[in-house]
């Protein structure tokens, strides 16, 4: 034990999933989550201070002599928190307010990578909802349709129909159902391919790359119904490969981070890269400031080195030269299965009593928390996504298996899931091994 000090930020599956990594690191850190969960609680010690609680984690911080924070929701990063730190001297996992506005803005990401020539859906940004209706005969159909700001993996529609794309228009806009992170709209042209989340662990020049992987977004099987914030996923993807991978790095992230150091704000922490991969290439449909959530639960779990050093380097902006553009070690697969409340994505109920959580869990499955308290004995949910089943194995297809036989013994009311995870065609012999 080097007794090392670490805060991990955040309270849902994501964090669960870092503090997960972090506890089985080698050295054994000491490790705080603010405000975490009881999920989290036999992992790390729970600081009761919320995540929009900048100053006071801060300051917390400051007083518990803590070595290194890692970051893990966007609302902290959008509110400087990364910023609070490093001016405290406390090495931190996460950009400054500054970085973060790849994710916080999506205007600001799509004019930046138009800027830098940065291969992207054609767009028009859009202040009134009179210059977004003028502006869809500009785009076929379907139209996507994007909040600028942060709204909790809810602004972003893709709409069908003209009527459809008028009502967005008008429920973000006018009646303000996302509040202002509505006031300003960007349309795109609606890209057709497969999917790809890409993330990596940057110190603001170099980076490593962590396996691809592939997000079921729709609430239902087919990939039907509204956009949630992930109902599953799994790693790695069947695309892209991993010399493309690098290549879509090289491409996109090495720019990104030039600009970023050229206007005196490197980059530190993870940066994620949502991308569609069309017959014309690859394209970016997003920026996350942080790592993705569910993303982070397959990803972690499939590493096989230890993930704190990573995390010292990338934030003391001190990757070693020859880790950059590789991979993260890591083998096998994994799968994801998200268990959601009745209701959700639009109106999630709570406070069902959940069973089957405390059950002792076959090596290779991990039950992660994202939207789960304990009340006295009894588990009860408090979230819309409120469990991450995850199953580790050499193939897809065994992963796969192991996640739903885990999801078979868990139940609640109004608990609903998709259960065609990680079952897109697959060609023999590729599946990701």
């Amino acid at each position: 034990m080097d007794g090392a000090r670490i805060l991990v930020v955040g309270q849902g599956g994501r964090e669960h999933a870092i503090v997960r990594a972090l506890h089985d690191s080698p050295v054994h850190p000491h490790l705080y989550v603010a405000p975490g969960s009881a999920g989290m609680e036999d992992l790390a010690e729970r600081v009761p201070l919320a995540v929009s609680d900048a100053a006071g984690i801060a300051a917390w911080s400051r007083r518990n002599s803590i070595d290194l924070v890692v970051i893990g929701p966007e609302a902290p990063l959008q509110l400087g928190l990364a910023d609070l730190l490093r001016a405290s001297g406390i090495a931190t996992v996460g950009p400054g307010a500054s970085g973060a506005r790849l994710e916080t803005s999506k205007r600001y990401a799509k004019e930046l990578l138009a800027r830098l020539g940065l291969p992207t859906a054609r767009f028009r940004v859009t202040e009134s909802p009179e210059a977004a209706e003028a502006a869809l005969s500009e785009f076929g159909l379907p139209v996507v349709i994007k909040a600028d700001g942060l709204a909790a993996g809810k602004g972003v529609a893709i709409a069908a129909t003209r009527e459809a794309a008028l009502e967005t228009i008008d429920a973000w806009m006018r009646r303000r159902t996302l509040g202002d992170s509505g006031a300003t709209l960007i349309l795109e042209e609606c890209l057709v391919g497969e999917e790809a989340s890409l993330l990596a662990l940057t110190d603001g020049e170099r980076w490593v790359l962590f396996p691809p992987a592939r997000d079921h977004k729709r609430v239902g099987d087919g990939d039907v119904g509204p956009n949630t914030g992930g109902m599953g996923t799994f790693a790695p993807a069947l695309a892209p490969s991993r010399d493309e991978a690098i290549a879509i790095a090289r491409r996109i992230i090495d720019p990104v981070l030039a600009s970023e150091r050229a206007a005196g704000t490197p980059y530190r922490g993870v940066l994620f890269l949502g991308l569609m991969l069309t017959a014309a290439g690859p394209s970016v449909l997003e920026f996350n400031a942080r790592f993705g959530d569910p993303e982070t639960q397959v990803v972690l779990p499939l590493l096989d080195e230890d993930l704190l050093p990573l995390f010292r380097a990338a934030a003391a902006g001190s990757l070693p030269p020859e880790r950059h553009g590789t991979f993260v070690q890591h083998h096998g697969a994994a799968v994801c299965v998200v268990l959601a409340a009745r209701g959700y994505p639009e109106r999630p109920e709570t406070g069902a009593s959940i069973e089957g959580l405390d059950t002792a869990w076959p090596h290779g499955i991990r039950v992660f928390h994202s939207g789960v308290e304990r009340h006295g004995t009894r588990w009860v949910s408090s979230g819309g996504r409120v469990l991450g089943v995850t199953a580790r194995a050499e193939t897809l297809s065994l992963a796969r298996a192991a996640a739903y036989a885990a999801v078979a013994r868990i139940r609640f009311d109004g608990m609903h899931y998709r259960r065609d995870i990680a079952q897109p065609p697959i060609p023999i012999g590729s599946e990701p091994k």
